[in-house]
């Protein structure tokens, strides 16, 4: 019988492949309370060990307590060693991407939400408030609309909480965007919602600053602001021309820029930096009025006359 044991000892390599090549990629579940013993069969069943002897074998020789819970990335081509090592490795993290877009309106967020299947329509703007989640700093309105900043957020699909994400939001907001603000002339809350204006009419970063100069000169000097991207605000879809114009020519919205004067009553959209920097440094210019032509390109205006030129020069009504 020793001829024998020696002869199957021969045949455990632990450093060999277990499939040469076979170099793709799988997740590897490891449940918790897991030990490696008890993963022979399945190891076996996914091709990723010689047999279940070998396997066994192996592990009579090495320390394989410290096998982890979770996800694994294996191949079929790794060791025995190496498999080993890579259960014994930091799990696949858990979470997955969800990027909050410049711009977006709380509905926005809500609907990307919904469209991953992770909540029910309305879950995230239900919670988007101060009575819900309350800021870790003042916010003078009923909705955070303008404090969530948009950033890439590691989030778990099978337990997600919108009011987790709303906090971790308000989080970073409070982190990257706040010192920007804070020491200002003018209020946060003031500043914010001037981001949020520039965010959607403004596509040019680098312009943002003209275009907040522009926009505060105005409300300086007692003009209405007249930012259309406001009186789309409420829209379920911002592009609709036809709900857009009525909605222009309405004067009890409280968004209409056009027909009241002062700023919007919350912001309308949550700003990145680029626009929250643009409005706390505004750039000072000779223009009142601006446009932008069919490629989305900035034109200003030095009076009404210039502005109308523009108008028939770009083809803009």
């Amino acid at each position: 019988m020793g001829w024998l044991l020696t002869l199957l000892l021969a045949c455990v390599d632990a450093d060999a492949p277990v499939v040469p090549g076979d170099d793709a990629p799988f997740e590897l579940e490891v449940a918790p309370g897991s030990t490696a013993t008890r993963l022979t069969d399945r190891l076996e069943a996914d091709g990723l060990v010689p047999s279940s002897f070998a396997w066994r074998w192996f592990l009579r020789s090495t320390d394989a307590g410290c096998i982890k819970a979770g996800r694994h990335e294996v191949r079929r081509s790794l060791s025995m060693r190496e498999l080993l090592a890579e259960l014994c490795g930091p799990p696949l993290p858990e979470d997955v991407p969800f990027t909050v877009v410049e711009g977006w309106r709380v509905v926005d967020i809500d609907a990307a939400l919904v469209a991953k299947g992770w909540i029910e329509a309305g879950a995230y703007v239900a919670v988007a408030t101060p009575a819900a989640v309350p800021p870790p700093f003042p916010v003078p309105a009923d909705t955070l609309e303008g404090y969530l900043f948009p950033e890439t957020y590691g989030v778990l699909p099978d337990r997600f909480d919108p009011a987790d994400l709303v906090r971790r939001q308000l989080e970073t907001f409070q982190a990257r965007a706040l010192p920007l603000l804070e020491g200002q002339e003018r209020s946060v809350h003031a500043l914010v919602t001037m981001a949020s204006m520039i965010e959607r009419e403004e596509p040019t970063p680098a312009q943002r600053p003209v275009v907040a100069g522009i926009l505060w000169k105005r409300l300086d000097a007692g003009w209405k602001l007249g930012v259309d991207a406001t009186s789309r605000y409420g829209l379920v879809d911002p592009t609709d021309r036809r709900a857009f114009l009525v909605r222009l020519r309405d004067p009890d919205d409280p968004f209409n820029t056009r027909l009241r004067q002062g700023l919007p009553p919350t912001p309308i959209s949550n700003p990145g930096l680029a626009s929250l920097a643009a409005a706390a440094r505004p750039v000072a210019s000779e223009f009142w009025y601006y446009l932008h032509d069919g490629q989305g390109v900035f034109h200003g205006g030095r009076d009404a006359a210039h502005h109308d030129a523009n108008r028939r020069t770009y083809d803009v009504y």
